[in-house]
């Protein structure tokens, strides 16, 4: 499964990258490090899913989930984010994101996050 990763510090970006490649199956094929460039790589490398922090540069994890949504709507999209709001879980379900899980959740609660989203289930935790 080939993912994207979508966050404005590499140091968060590179944890992603450890904790996901513990997984055989699971690949990053590419990085993003705004919003609007995450729309971009997500159209030019169709990935399998693709992870974005809510609060970015350019263009917010909302925005660019709703531009990802117009441009490929098959392809689902797991936001994350420091804040646990419910006005944030609303928010992405009406854009019709597939999950949301916060940054405070352990390893393994982002990993089942990730395949229930790459199974195309949702998956709201915050």
């Amino acid at each position: 499964m080939r993912i994207l990763l979508v966050d404005d510090h590499e140091v968060v970006r590179r944890g992603l990258r450890a904790l996901l490649e513990t997984q055989q199956e699971w690949k990053i094929c590419g990085e993003a490090d705004d919003g609007l460039s995450g729309v971009e790589k997500t159209r030019a490398l169709h990935p399998d899913v693709v992870i974005l922090d809510v609060s970015m540069p350019n263009l917010s994890g909302f925005g660019a989930a709703k531009l990802i949504k117009e441009y490929c709507p098959s392809t689902p999209i797991l936001l994350y984010s420091m804040y646990h709001s419910p006005a944030f879980l609303d928010e992405a379900r009406r854009i019709g994101v597939t999950g949301y899980v916060a940054k405070t959740e352990d390893g393994p609660t982002f990993l089942m996050a990730v395949d229930a989203v790459l199974q195309h289930r949702p998956f709201f935790a915050a």
